[in-house]
């Protein structure tokens, strides 16, 4: 009974301390809501977000095409906030169409997206998020204040979002 209640215990008041921020976000991302293509891209539009693929589509089920069919609704609003904080032009190449890894907090269940790799938003997230380790793969690492990861893998920048970012 004891280790069960300091199981549950422990992490509550870490999480309360601030000593666990990672357990927040994931706690936020518990409770997702979905959005269609057609819902995501308005905002997108309204933000002045752009995207782009290579198949210049957005069907889901072909890797060349950018698709925001099912995308979370913290996804959405986090890379209109990285938009707006930075105010820089941000373009959108990768969403929830298949052909990313795989994982739970992966492209296809709608938590990541890609960005181009402009200066400007480059610069932004280098100067303004935490330096954190590289990623397996070696891809280099920064965390926001919220928690969301941005991984630059070179030729885009691999965003996670476990929540919006302050929306």
């Amino acid at each position: 009974m004891r280790s069960v209640l300091r199981r549950a215990l422990v992490p509550v008041v870490a999480v309360l301390a601030g000593l666990l921020p990672g357990v927040v976000a994931v706690e936020q991302a518990a409770a997702v809501t979905k959005m269609t293509h057609s819902q995501a891209a308005s905002i997108f539009r309204a933000a002045g977000l752009t995207w782009s693929s290579s198949g210049g589509c957005s069907d889901w089920n072909n890797p060349t095409c950018t698709s925001f069919t099912n995308i979370n609704d913290s996804t959405v609003y986090g890379v209109r906030t990285l938009k707006q904080a930075s105010g820089c032009a941000v373009n959108i190449t990768g969403g929830t169409e298949v052909g990313h890894a795989s994982g739970t907090y992966s492209h296809r269940n709608g938590y990541k997206v890609d960005i181009s790799v402009y200066t400007c938003v480059s610069n932004y997230i280098r100067n303004t998020f935490t330096r954190i380790a590289d990623r397996g793969d070696g891809a280099q690492q920064w965390r926001s204040g919220a928690g969301n990861i941005y991984a630059n893998e070179g030729n885009h920048w691999d965003i996670l979002y476990y929540n919006c970012g302050g929306c």
